[in-house]
């Protein structure tokens, strides 16, 4: 078993490369290259890229996890139907594994990416609440426009046999179970929120959340923004650019993050999200309903798809 640290991002094919590109930009993504048939975008943060596009047939085309060391990369291609170590011809370089979990989806383990420069980011000026007074003789401008997307947060995978795909990823890639989620009984566990396990150091509620619901899949993709003035900047641009909106805005009970969840042009989900949960390797698995899953502390409550 190696122990993922973080995802790295989300592959797609699209039959319109130039559409792709100008919807990645209006969602607040940056491109970073086009090369041949393929484009990669990035957020503002190091990774070379979050989001891959492929020229041809619409649809999910798998996930990439990064790996903490070479040594974790050399193990990954011992797993049970593993490629070799291969070189990942793709901006920043790196290596790569590449894996097919029990429904068949393609799971790239990369390490050796390098870093690119962080992008310029409106940062928070400090939050006035009620009982707090955080930014004092500062006035608050954010911009307006699309979302300043950081960096390919969580991913939700449709998949046919929950404990067999549970059990793959836990037992392959190291994650942990955050919230387990049942239909009826409790014992009746159809669906799991996943994140890294990085020890001491507090990382996302989620990196990856499976469950048992219609055809196997991607469910949708999670991009992290900067704040909520981002990510109701984008909203609003993303409205004005008459775009599908799918849910939201509201704020999820299960990780906490207020989220607004959209469809690009070919109708694949994908979510922008700010202030989600953070734990360690300390923290117990939690279990509820499926009624807590769907519901939100507050706005709509977002429908499966």
């Amino acid at each position: 078993m190696i122990k993922v640290q973080d995802l790295a991002y989300v592959r797609f094919g699209v039959p319109d490369l130039d559409l792709m590109e100008r919807f990645a930009a209006d969602f607040g993504l940056t491109l970073a290259a086009r090369v041949g048939n393929t484009l990669y975008h990035r957020g503002t943060g190091p990774s070379a890229y979050c989001h891959v596009a492929e020229l041809g047939e619409a649809g999910f085309r798998g996930l990439a996890f990064e790996a903490a060391s070479a040594s974790d990369l050399e193990a990954a291609a011992k797993i049970e139907g593993a490629s070799p170590v291969e070189k990942l011809d793709a901006p920043g370089g790196g290596q790569r594994v590449r894996l097919r979990d029990p429904d068949g989806h393609v799971i790239e383990i990369v390490y050796g990416r390098e870093e690119v420069a962080a992008l310029p980011v409106m940062t928070a000026t400090g939050v006035n609440r009620g009982s707090e007074k955080q930014r004092l003789g500062i006035v608050h401008r954010p911009p307006s426009g699309p979302s300043s997307v950081k960096r390919l947060g969580h991913s939700v995978l449709k998949v046919a046999d929950f404990a067999k795909s549970k059990a793959w990823y836990q037992g392959n890639l190291g994650l942990l179970s955050s919230d387990e989620i049942y239909l009826g009984a409790p014992e009746n566990v159809l669906s799991v929120f996943m994140r890294c396990d990085l020890g001491d150091a507090y990382t996302d509620h989620h990196t990856l959340a499976i469950a048992q619901i219609g055809e196997p899949g991607l469910e949708h993709a999670a991009f992290e923004v900067e704040d909520i003035d981002s990510l109701m900047a984008g909203h609003h641009h993303l409205t004005k650019a008459e775009y599908t909106h799918h849910a939201g805005v509201g704020r999820h009970i299960l990780g906490s993050q207020i989220f607004d969840y959209w469809k690009d042009p070919w109708g694949h989900t994908v979510e922008h999200y700010a202030d989600g949960d953070l734990l360690n390797a300390r923290s117990e698995p939690q279990s509820s309903g499926a009624e807590v899953a769907l519901g939100t502390l507050w706005g709509p409550a977002p429908a499966p798809g």
